[in-house]
């Protein structure tokens, strides 16, 4: 489905390219192909399982037997109606399915069943954060949803099992999928990522797409033109089936440049519709690109129109959980986080989830601080998930407990974070069986400061005119004490044994 080419932007400048001859703008509009969460297909009671035996997953229906007619399924439509919710969208109680007519080895029918004039879901709006820039500043933009239809997937197509024939697997031919064409309101590459990225993020907590790309689960198809600051849109061309967020944003920039070289060339953009070399870094030809009027739509003769209640959509709407928006609001206004941290906890449900848990009657940000600069770099560093972290919320909680406390310290506590990753444990109890517990007897840390500044005379001296040479006596007690000792007390003690105000 081609996006509706109305421009609801101004030009800004720092979004501008420039060229040999000035600057450009290039504009965006993203289809994305979200596959609906569900065990049967839109039309048959054919499994969606992933990575059956190729045409295992078929039914007569899916592989056009004659005189086989498709039941629509409920829990597709309701998916696609939880997605509108999720996006602020309008949802249409009437629509209707058409047909898209074109011929290809993995479409048994001939012909796709699609929605085009009266789609499911209506206009709506995702809204984006792009950055952080160098000062740690995100940018709000809302970019505009023109619509969301329902439609099948077609078969896979292999041509690299022999050497003189292909192959066809009509295992995901009559999946749902739910295709979002966005408004052509992005200027970046920076920001159809975060579209992208935005979007799958939704549908994850929504439960209607996995948004797993690697396994087509989620596709985009980009929409890039270029023209002059404020004027008419250029002629755009399609890059289809892109499963990398990394490889949208590196698609968009070199076809922005692509098209900026022919125009300033004094050639044209032709319409057409291109495939992304990730190799090669570069766009090439596919085929001319097809209008409306080249798949010959009219309304599906065996579906009747899909007619549903407000009461339904209410129903659906009561269940919807906590989105991504809601949180970060959550987040940022009622527990104090910063925007930056906030977008890191709000990327995956589960790091919400454990979060929750970690921070319930404890000091949000110094939860998030753990869970963010912590758990998740280790998971990284060992490439696992949150859902399979050996530390468990009650623990990380534990640690969090203990340093509010007074109980540990910040280093202490994360020697004890890398004793419970490796051997589990309550943390209170790890600290008292092992004597971790940090040092807050003044006169124990005293005496240690008074002995290091006895050590170093001439550093102590040095330290009455650059009293930044405070911190190395700081260290210097901590590493006595076996970074036990409490570091607020150390500080104090140090500046006031060196008589630094």
């Amino acid at each position: 489905m081609t996006p509706v080419l109305v421009d609801t932007r101004t030009p800004e400048p720092k979004r501008f390219i420039a060229g040999a001859t000035g600057d450009w703008e290039v504009i965006i509009g993203l289809e994305v192909h979200a596959q609906v969460t569900s065990k049967a297909k839109l039309f048959s009671g054919a499994s969606t399982k992933f990575g059956a035996e190729a045409n295992s997953n078929v039914s007569l229906v899916d592989a056009a037997m004659p005189g086989m007619l498709p039941v629509i399924n409920e829990e597709c439509v309701a998916q696609a109606v939880r997605t509108g919710l999720g996006m602020k969208a309008k949802i249409n109680l009437r629509s209707v399915f058409d047909r898209k007519n074109y011929f290809y080895p993995d479409l048994p029918q001939g012909y796709q069943i699609s929605q085009f004039k009266d789609p499911i879901v209506g206009e709506g709006i995702v809204n984006i954060s792009v950055g952080p820039d160098k000062k740690g500043n995100f940018e709000e933009v809302e970019i505009g949803v023109e619509r969301l239809h329902l439609e099948q997937d077609a078969g896979k197509s292999m041509h690299d099992q022999h050497p003189t024939m292909s192959f066809v697997d009509l295992n995901r031919t009559g999946i749902a999928l739910m295709e979002v064409v966005s408004k052509p309101d992005m200027r970046s590459s920076d920001e159809a990522k975060a579209y992208v990225t935005k979007l799958r993020t939704i549908v994850r907590y929504l439960g209607t797409c996995d948004g797993n790309m690697d396994q087509g689960s989620m596709r985009v198809d980009v929409n890039v033109s270029v023209r002059r600051p404020g004027g008419e849109f250029g002629t755009r061309c399609e890059i289809k089936n892109m499963n990398s967020i990394r490889f949208i944003g590196q698609a968009i920039e070199y076809e922005a440049r692509r098209q900026i070289a022919i125009l300033e060339d004094g050639g044209k953009i032709d319409q057409e519709t291109r495939l992304f070399d990730p190799v090669k870094g570069e766009t090439r030809s596919m085929r001319s690109k097809e209008d409306a009027h080249d798949y010959r739509y009219f309304p599906d003769p065996d579906l009747l129109p899909l007619v549903f209640t407000q009461e339904y959509v209410d129903e659906l709407a009561k269940d919807l959980p906590e989105l991504p928006d809601e949180i970060t609001a959550r987040l940022v206004g009622d527990v104090g986080l910063s925007a930056y941290d906030a977008s890191i906890i709000v990327s995956e449900k589960a790091i919400v989830d454990y979060f929750d848990a970690v921070a319930k009657g404890r000091d949000g940000k110094l939860a998030a601080n753990w869970i963010i600069n912590n758990l998740l770099g280790k998971l990284n560093e060992v490439s696992t998930t949150i859902d399979a972290s050996p530390v468990k919320p009650d623990q990380i909680g534990g640690i969090v407990d203990l340093i509010k406390e007074g109980t540990i310290s910040g280093k202490i506590a994360k020697d004890l974070f890398e004793i419970i990753w490796e051997e589990g444990g309550d943390p209170a109890a790890i600290v008292e069986e092992r004597g971790m517990k940090q040092v807050t007897d003044t006169g124990a840390i005293e005496a240690a400061v008074d002995e290091v500044i006895a050590a170093n005379p001439d550093k102590a001296q040095q330290a009455v005119e650059k009293p930044n040479l405070a911190g190395w006596f700081v260290g210097q007690v901590m590493k006595a004490t076996g970074g036990k000792a409490n570091p607020q007390a150390v500080q104090a003690l140090v500046r006031q044994k060196l008589g630094i105000e």
